[in-house]
């Protein structure tokens, strides 16, 4: 395995690590970003605004939740306290939906990494995240097989 690989698998360990701090009950999404030097620039998580109550209602509503959450993505560009211009994002346990992807973009970043997802129920938002993506010249890496990286990375 390549540096470049393992260091890929380092940080959505810690993508995944850090979706293990959000209340929502049924999706835990974390997010890394990494300057060109390997140096953690942000993180983040997705739930409520600061501030805002984690009610069990709101927790367990999935519209509501939906309307209220902050996404992983997002909540890494905020806290950033740094230009983003070539960093690399990170998410864990797939990649952005369509509308932090713009956001993604917007940002300067320009390389994306995060495990390979089927999920269907969020297949039009991938290919809608990629289809931006492509576009605007970010790289794209999703990482199929994370059982034989953990492997190799002795994880």
């Amino acid at each position: 395995m390549h540096d470049k690989e393992k260091w890929d698998k380092r940080f959505l360990e810690l993508a995944k690590h850090i979706a293990s701090w959000s209340k929502d009950p049924s999706t835990k999404t974390g997010a890394v970003i990494v300057d060109d030097k390997g140096r953690i620039v942000s993180v983040g998580y997705n739930g409520l605004a600061q501030g805002v109550e984690d009610l069990p209602e709101r927790l367990n509503d999935r519209e509501l939740k939906y309307k209220m959450f902050v996404h992983c993505e997002r909540n890494a560009i905020i806290f950033a306290k740094q230009p983003l211009d070539g960093c690399t994002l990170y998410t864990w346990p797939f990649m952005s939906c369509g509308a932090c992807a713009a956001m993604v973009i917007q940002t300067g970043i320009k390389r994306i990494v995060a495990p390979y997802s089927e999920a269907p129920r969020w297949k039009d938002e991938f290919d809608l995240a990629q289809i931006q993506f492509k576009e605007a010249g970010v790289e794209v890496s999703l990482i199929r097989n994370l059982d034989s990286v953990n492997q190799e990375v002795g994880v």
